[in-house]
């Protein structure tokens, strides 16, 4: 009988030291956000570009993959997926990102693998970016801890990530506020905008999942505007925004948006933040929700043990060349006008090549535009 008194108790304390010893399920919760940058041609289909060319706006801690990657070709940009973790005691997680037509070209902090083969050190034709993942083993959610995190004497756009409630966390010998990789990918986007002959603009959904939300936006210079759709099924079409709109209201509803996806106001605001001079500059886009089961198809995400909640809010990015956009373009190429032009960057020359632009003076201007990314060094 004292053999199997103190067996059970044996048990008892066990289970209590277990219990312990780190959270269940139901005391982690995991929120990511991110953004899938495309452009659009000219009947709406994304069209290949070169994602990566642009100025380097991460400091020098985030890893990168190795080779000229700036050059490659693709149909979307993954830029800065977050991932936040909260808990109420410590744990350690195993976190897995797949990206099958993808590859993860920046992450931090170290991972474990990077690609299902290692990562990949050639560039197949015809956007054939396959099998790209990223792993972090004993990735340690340390709640309450007041963790030192890398930092550089430059701006960056990867702070504004951190601003949030979320837990530290240490992976190896390297402390953040969270998950960071971004990417390059090879798959459709699932909205297709087109400018109609009368001016309007037509939006079609090609993906299997409704859309919750699509804003059209508009900025020309002084002047901006956006107009916002919901529930497309399948087309709708949209007159174009008025260009009386108020930047700091879009900002606050869609923060309010993004909020009513699944982020913590606070994972909004920074969301925003992170993008703001990006998503609002000159030229014409369209921001979407990007519906959660196809988020899950394109990026699939394990983590281990399971989240009792995993929320992942993805904002679709599509480029436009709207008729504004062209006049300003050519415009600019016939009077020479580099200024102008390099104003547009990266989608410089996607839009060219639709317009059939392809003078000299177009081509050291795109020239110029990739020579100035390639160069361009991390934010020490």
């Amino acid at each position: 009988m004292k053999f199997a008194t103190t067996f059970v108790t044996t048990l008892i304390l066990s289970a209590v030291n277990l219990s312990a010893a780190g959270p269940s399920a139901a005391d982690l919760v995991t929120h990511e956000w991110g953004t899938f940058t495309s452009v659009a041609g000219e009947h709406g289909a994304p069209v290949a570009w070169a994602p990566l060319t642009g100025p380097s706006d991460l400091p020098c801690f985030v890893q990168k993959l190795g080779g000229n990657y700036k050059a490659f070709l693709g149909l979307v940009r993954m830029e800065t997926p977050v991932l936040y973790f909260y808990a109420r005691r410590p744990t350690t997680l195993f976190v897995q990102v797949d990206f099958p037509k993808g590859w993860i070209t920046e992450w931090y902090p170290q991972a474990a693998r990077i690609g299902k083969d290692g990562p990949p050190n050639s560039f197949a034709p015809g956007f054939g970016y396959r099998n790209g993942s990223i792993d972090w083993d004993s990735v340690e959610v340390l709640p309450g801890e007041n963790l030192q995190f890398p930092s550089s004497k430059g701006a960056s756009h990867y702070y504004a990530a951190r601003e949030t409630d979320s837990a530290p966390l240490r992976i190896r010998n390297q402390q953040e506020k969270l998950i960071f990789y971004r990417g390059i990918g090879s798959f459709q986007s699932p909205l297709w905008p087109t400018y109609m002959v009368d001016g309007k603009i037509e939006i079609r959904n090609v993906g299997d999942q409704p859309i919750p939300l699509a804003i059209v936006f508009e900025n020309r210079g002084a002047q901006l505007g956006y107009r916002m759709v919901r529930g497309i099924q399948e087309l709708v079409t949209v007159d174009p925004p008025e260009m009386t709109g108020d930047l700091a209201q879009l900002r606050q509803q869609l923060v309010g948006e993004l909020v009513e996806s699944g982020l913590y106001k606070k994972e909004a605001l920074a969301m925003v933040e992170t993008w703001h001079d990006s998503w609002f500059e000159e030229g014409t886009r369209i921001f979407y929700i990007y519906p959660r089961a196809e988020v899950d198809a394109v990026l699939p995400l394990k983590i281990t043990p399971a989240p009792a909640e995993i929320a992942r809010v993805f904002v679709g990015r599509v480029e436009v060349l709207s008729p504004w956009t062209r006049q300003t373009i050519q415009n600019a190429a016939e009077q020479r006008d580099a200024a102008t032009l390099q104003k547009f960057g990266r989608f410089l020359e996607p839009f060219a090549a639709q317009m059939h632009a392809q003078s000299d003076f177009m081509r050291e201007a795109q020239a110029k535009i990739a020579q100035a990314a390639s160069g361009g060094a991390c934010i020490q």
